[in-house]
């Protein structure tokens, strides 16, 4: 029997297959052998609320009505955002929204247009 590598997020040593994913039973973390080989790069993946990788100057839709901290107005869904750039962080997009200016946005809540 092959040692399974551990769970990318908790470190659990007590994973198991179920068909093509690896499953840790501690966290509930799926993800592929081949997911696993792409994280080893030194660049950091950001994917989209439906799992489309994204990368600098795509544009994006929000895909739910988001509060804007210190403004009375909000982001509603649908907005299209143009040219982003990913970034570090827990908000790993910044871009400029017109009529909003420079804002950072988490990237579960938009989708590649």
């Amino acid at each position: 029997m092959e040692k399974l590598p551990n769970c990318p997020k908790c470190n659990s040593e007590y994973t198991y297959e179920d068909g093509t994913l690896l499953v840790c039973p501690e966290c509930g973390h799926e993800w592929t052998l081949e997911s696993e080989a792409e994280t080893g790069s030194d660049e950091k993946v950001v994917k989209d609320a439906n799992g489309n990788i994204l990368s600098d100057g795509d544009s994006v839709t929000i895909i739910k009505d988001l509060k804007v901290k210190g403004s009375s107005s909000s982001l509603k869904i649908g907005t299209k955002v143009k040219s982003i750039r990913l970034v570090d962080g827990d908000h790993n997009i910044e871009c400029k929204i017109d009529g909003f200016g420079e804002m950072k946005l988490k990237s579960e809540f938009v989708k590649k247009a």
